[in-house]
This record gives structure tokens, C-alpha cells and sequence, in this order.
């Protein structure tokens, strides 16, 4: 590997970790940039090698948040524990399904988040908790489950997902919704860096070279967030919803 694709590389994880710290979407710059940068390796091991380098970011910008923001840790549990096993289930038929077939759902699901975020500017702001706490507790099990199949198989946009159903069903702010999707990310990258092993699908060396300038953008971009609050975040998150929309379509009119 030459030292210019080491370079850029580098850059592409360290600006994912910061990007995904603040509204998820991290994925959106590392897996384009583990494509170009290692063509040569199959899917399934450059899904594998990126989930090393996500976990470590998605770790430190949790623990940053925990300090400071502190999410209701009883239901990130709920929501994390089917994560994990929803993640490992995904990742067991990635190398099986086409990932195409995901594509035109993904746009139409992100335009309707993307839409529904900007024509609601009070949205996520400040907490405002829906349902009794035992159907909170219910439904984040079910959306745990989804998204982790979701990150396991396919998962561009997924801590961008995360964050924006615990602010539009759930009720929470964006800081603290950001808080909470880093953690349950943590769960998903988990269960599929576990599969992924089994298989032999991930290049250790590169991926805990690139983990260190992830966690450092990681790093930063939590305490960015934390400074600027639910109103910089929610600005980051529109941003990052229309990149996605704008970089998954592309991908399917190209196929």
C-alpha cells in the first residue's frame, strides 16, 4: 500500500469519527474510502476491517458523552442488547444479499426524515418523552433489532437512523439522542466485527491503524457537539441526511 493511499486513509477515518460523533453518518466517508483504498479485498473483508476502525471511534465518543450528557442507561440496555443480535444476523447474509436491493427503501426512508426534520425546526430541541416508560422500553427493542440487522448487512446512515428515532418517536433532544446512538452503535459494530471474524473477513492490521484517527476525530467531534448542543447537532444531522440521500442515490442509478 502506497504512502499516499495510507494518508488518505487516514484523513477519511478521523473525519468519519468526527462526523459520526456528532449525527452518525460516519460510514457515509470510511466504507466509500475503504473501497477506493482497498479494491483489491472482498466485501466482506472490507465490511469487516471497517467495523474495527468504527468501533473504537463510536467507543470513545460514548464514553465522552457519558461523562457529560448521561443516557438513560436502562434503555440503551434494551436497545442495545437486540442491536447486537440483530447486527450478527445481518452480518451472517452479507455476502449473501444483494445490497442493491436496500437502496431505493434507504433514499425514500432518508428524503422522509430529511423532510420531516426541516419542516419541524423545533424538533429535538429540548426532550419531550412519548408513551408510558414500558412502551418506550418496547419499541426500542423492536427499532434495536431493526437497525442492527440494518448495520449488519448494509448500514450506511445507520447512527443517523438511530439518532433520529429516539428524537421523533421516542421524544428525546438531539444531544442526548446522539448520546444514546453511539452507545447502541457500539452494540452493533460489536455483534458484526464477531461474525466477521468467524468468517476471516477483516484485516486486524489496518483496521487498529485507522481505529486511532477515528477515536481522535471521535474524540473531537463529541465535545464539539456537547459544546453546541441539540441545536448544532440537529443542523449536522439535516446535513449529513442530505449527503447520504445525495451518495446512495448516485450508487443505485449507477447500478
Amino acid at each position: 500500500m502506497g504512502i499516499e493511499t495510507i494518508v488518505f486513509l487516514v484523513i477519511a477515518a478521523g473525519f468519519a469519527g468526527f462526523i459520526d460523533a456528532i449525527a452518525g453518518g460516519g460510514g457515509l466517508i470510511q466504507l466509500p474510502a475503504l473501497l477506493l483504498g482497498i479494491s483489491e479485498k472482498s466485501i466482506p473483508t472490507i465490511l469487516g476491517t471497517n467495523k474495527v476502525i468504527s468501533i473504537f471511534g463510536t467507543t470513545s465518543a460514548a464514553a465522552n458523552y457519558f461523562k457529560r450528557v448521561r443516557p438513560n442507561l436502562r434503555l440503551t440496555l434494551y436497545m442495545s442488547i437486540p442491536a447486537f443480535f440483530g447486527s450478527v444476523i445481518g452480518a451472517r447474509l452479507a455476502s449473501s444479499v444483494p445490497t442493491e436491493i436496500f437502496e431505493p427503501l434507504i433514499i425514500s426512508l432518508l428524503v422522509v426524515v430529511a423532510i420531516y426534520t426541516w419542516r419541524r425546526p423545533e424538533l429535538g430541541l429540548s426532550e419531550k418523552l412519548r408513551f408510558t416508560q414500558r412502551k418506550r422500553h418496547q419499541i426500542v427493542v423492536v427499532l434495536g433489532l431493526v437497525i442492527g440487522f440494518y448495520d449488519g448487512i448494509f448500514g450506511p446512515g445507520t447512527g443517523s437512523f438511530l439518532v433520529f428515532l429516539l428524537v421523533g418517536l421516542v421524544g428525546y433532544a438531539f444531544l442526548k439522542a446522539s448520546a444514546t446512538a453511539k452507545i447502541v452503535n457500539v452494540a452493533t459494530n460489536l455483534g458484526a466485527i464477531i461474525t466477521f471474524q468467524l468468517t476471516g473477513n477483516i484485516w486486524w492490521q489496518l483496521g487498529l491503524a485507522l481505529a486511532l484517527a477515528n477515536v481522535c476525530g471521535a474524540i473531537i467531534g463529541s465535545r464539539v457537539a456537547i459544546s453546541g448542543g441539540s441545536p448544532l447537532v440537529r443542523k449536522v444531522f439535516l446535513f449529513v441526511v442530505t449527503i447520504l440521500i445525495a451518495k446512495v442515490g448516485y450508487d443505485w442509478l449507477a447500478n
